[in-house]
């Protein structure tokens, strides 16, 4: 079933011009990436199967590379409703339907939350259009089954309100009062993570850096627009190299005891020994 659904996947993303890279044993499936905009895929059966640890080695990857972190799956214990946002420790997860709309600009307006289907209110639209149809507080409330009082907070704020509630303001403002859901947003880049010695010399370089598990690479670093994939062992992942051309990164071997062949590399000791990042930078350019 995963399989038959990340063909799909795989298939409408090259319809649509996403040049894409398919990881195996990953936190995430698939790589995309169509001009500036990467998505980094996560496909599922089951959306409830994939670990928080899974999720937030995906959350940390996508902020490092400006990627948008996504599940498709067809269900999450029950299906998942077509133009209905769910999440799952943290990320947008859509059925394919779902995900094919919004490829198209066509996001959703409501989520599943703890407190059932909701949607957002745009609380600076929904007062143009009240004072444009040229109802009071008061008579709206009465419409929606609120107080003015809760009226007048859902024009101040952007509120969250029940699909129940929300379809009663539809009928009478349409769509334009909601606020879309923009399923490609992306995250700030998290702290960084030096539990080993090389992880901290590139955070002492000024780089941000994290290790990763559940990736072809063991350590990710940025510095401004430089972006290098660090891989430590003597054999290289195959995955390294592609997904580092698609990203319009560098990737770095350190190796223990065999220099492996066509890619930067260089031992422990000859990284520690490096004094400016620009040194590094420069090392993998010249390369």
């Amino acid at each position: 079933m995963k399989q038959n659904l990340l063909d799909k996947v795989n298939i409408f993303l090259l319809k649509k011009g996403f040049v894409i890279k398919n990881l195996t044993r990953a936190c995430f499936d698939i790589l995309a990436r169509r001009n500036e905009q990467i998505l980094l895929i996560k496909v599922l059966e089951d959306a409830n199967s994939i670990s928080k640890e899974y999720t937030e080695e995906m959350l940390s990857v996508s902020a490092y590379i400006s990627a948008s972190p996504i599940i498709i799956a067809d269900k999450a214990g029950d299906n998942l409703e077509e133009n209905v946002v769910y999440t799952r420790f943290g990320i947008y997860t859509l059925n394919l339907l779902t995900f094919v709309n919004c490829i198209s600009n066509k996001f959703p307006f409501i989520k599943r939350s703890q407190a059932g289907l909701t949607a957002a209110v745009s609380g600076k639209k929904l007062k143009e259009r009240r004072e444009e149809l040229g109802y009071s507080l008061n008579a709206l409330s009465k419409k929606i089954g609120v107080t003015s009082r809760m009226m007048t907070k859902y024009e101040n704020e952007n509120s969250e309100i029940t699909l129940n509630k929300a379809r009663k303001l539809y009928g009478i403002f349409g769509h334009h009062v909601f606020a879309q859901v923009d399923v490609f947003s992306k995250n700030k880049i998290p702290d960084s993570k030096s539990e080993s010695v090389v992880s901290r010399k590139y955070i002492e370089l000024g780089f941000d850096a994290t290790e990763t598990r559940k990736t072809p690479f063991d350590i990710i670093a940025k510095k401004g627009k430089e972006l290098i994939l660090t891989e430590v062992s003597d054999k290289v992942n195959p995955q390294l190299q592609p997904l580092s051309k698609l990203l319009d990164a560098d990737n770095l071997v350190i190796f223990r005891k065999k220099k492996p062949k066509n890619v930067p590399s260089m031992t422990k000791k000859e990284f520690m020994e490096f004094a400016e990042a620009n040194e590094l930078v420069k090392f993998l350019k010249e390369y």
